[in-house]
């Protein structure tokens, strides 16, 4: 399921690693929030298009946090503002459990999306939250996630937990 490498344009100096995941091409760096979701899925009983939507909807109300107004799209998985991409999903699913995840374009330089098809699409343009909302808190945009994601794919969490290892799964 690798991208198709038509979608590498010039690449340089970033290394190029092939996975075993859906999509295409999709650029990962430093000031990127990349979130793996490791999920049983026949347990949650939901397929994979419902672990899109909700993943898609986990940004879209994490942005809305921020006053920013962010959507998905039916055609082109991912989170949208204002047309350009602020967060990419690519997942796989072996026996019932998902594999993979999202990246979210916190902090992170945009420079190396001009050396791809961003998700195989020429041109896409891309964005990051520190362009669009001001006064950007690593640690409050990471552990908000957590807890958006926590309660969207329908698990509970504790009051006290302070990492994903603390939350109960089962």
């Amino acid at each position: 399921q690798a991208g198709n490498e038509s979608h590498l344009l010039t690449t340089g100096d970033i290394p190029v690693v092939k996975v075993d995941r859906g999509g295409q091409v999709t650029y990962h760096g430093p000031g990127q929030l990349v979130v793996y979701l490791l999920l049983n899925l026949r347990r949650k009983k939901f397929g994979v298009r419902e672990l899109v939507a909700r993943m898609e909807a986990s940004i879209v109300e994490l942005l809305a946090g921020f006053g920013v107004e962010a959507y998905a799209k039916p055609d082109a998985p991912g989170v949208y503002v204002n047309e350009a991409k602020i967060c990419s999903l690519g997942l796989r699913v072996r026996k019932g459990c998902s594999f993979h995840g999202l990246a979210f374009n916190l902090d992170m330089d945009l420079e190396p999306f001009n050396r791809i098809n961003p998700c195989g699409y020429a041109g896409m343009a891309v964005t990051r939250l520190t362009n669009i909302a001001d006064n950007i808190d690593r640690e409050f945009v990471k552990d908000s996630l957590i807890e958006i994601l926590v309660k969207r794919l329908g698990y509970i969490e504790r009051t006290n937990a302070n990492s994903l290892e603390d939350i109960d799964v089962r």
